[in-house]
């Protein structure tokens, strides 16, 4: 498991690590998320979907405490996550934001090694150890063979795997994600994802934030389905998603079939135009 290769954290296995209870968050005076109340289970992908405006980054970025609630508290294994410090936190929760940028230059390996950072100290330097658990995040995304290249001279695919080695090292298997496919083509968005879904497979517990319903639905094992700053449902993908709650939540005719290469839903969008005919046999299209 990645608690034991990377770091040694124990938890109950049936309590979460990461929860919300009454968090009211918003932007100036501005409500985005209003008394909500959240649970992430732990060992399991958990995948926040929803509108663009619900509020899906913004309880990701409460979560990991970027944004601090005005009401509530954010509770990280027991304990109330404002009043840790942030070397701390940082030793449990790692975090990957939205479109991270790193200095013009750095290398893979500068940028995996500064995920050390929460463990020095000036009692405590770089050490053999801190090697050990780079080269083991390093080779764990597969990007070992990219340690002396440039981070801007890699393929979008590439950085995503190289910043997620970078929360890797921080030592934690907590893994904060907040859209991990944004800008990648589909193979590119696909190869990150399986990565998670090896982390996952390997001890960790992962939160993700999601546009593609398809792919969220396919790599979580829990869904957090968001409108307007609430939670509608939460749980498996087979149990929460119906035409009915796409339609609630987002306004989407769909339907929802069986995905023909997975144990998943597969939702198929209905639009106005290009749809079969009713009736019709020969796949003609109805416009």
């Amino acid at each position: 498991m990645v608690a034991q290769h990377i770091t040694e954290i124990e938890s109950g296995a049936d309590v979460p690590r990461l929860s919300a209870r009454g968090v009211t968050v918003g932007y100036g005076d501005r409500t985005v998320i209003d008394t909500l109340d959240v649970e992430i289970p732990p060992g399991v992908v958990t995948t926040i979907i929803g509108p663009n405006g619900c509020g899906k980054s913004t309880l990701l970025r409460t979560l990991s405490r970027l944004l601090r609630p005005t009401r509530g508290s954010v509770v990280l294994d027991g304990e109330d996550i404002a009043r840790l410090r942030t070397r701390d936190v940082a030793k449990k929760l790692g975090l990957l934001p939205q479109s991270p940028v790193a200095p013009e230059g750095l290398t893979v390996a500068d940028l995996v090694a500064r995920g050390r950072h929460p463990h020095q100290s000036w009692l405590r330097q770089w050490s053999s150890d801190d090697v050990s658990v780079v080269e083991r995040a390093l080779a764990m995304t597969g990007v070992a063979d990219l340690a002396d290249r440039a981070v801007d001279s890699l393929s979008g695919g590439q950085r995503q795997r190289v910043w997620i080695s970078m929360t890797l090292a921080q030592g934690t298997d907590l893994l904060l994600l907040d859209e991990p496919t944004t800008y990648l083509d589909l193979a590119h968005a696909i190869d990150v994802l399986d990565l998670v879904d090896d982390l996952h497979e390997s001890g960790c517990t992962v939160v993700m934030v999601l546009h593609d319903l398809n792919l969220a639905v396919r790599y979580s094992d829990n869904l957090i389905v968001m409108k307007a700053g609430s939670i509608l449902t939460q749980g498996h993908p087979r149990d929460v998603v119906t035409a009915e709650l796409l339609h609630e939540a987002f306004g989407l005719r769909a339907l929802v079939i069986d995905d023909p290469v997975g144990d998943r839903p597969l939702i198929v969008p209905i639009g106005r135009t290009h749809v079969q005919s009713p009736g019709s046999s020969n796949g003609a299209l109805a416009t």
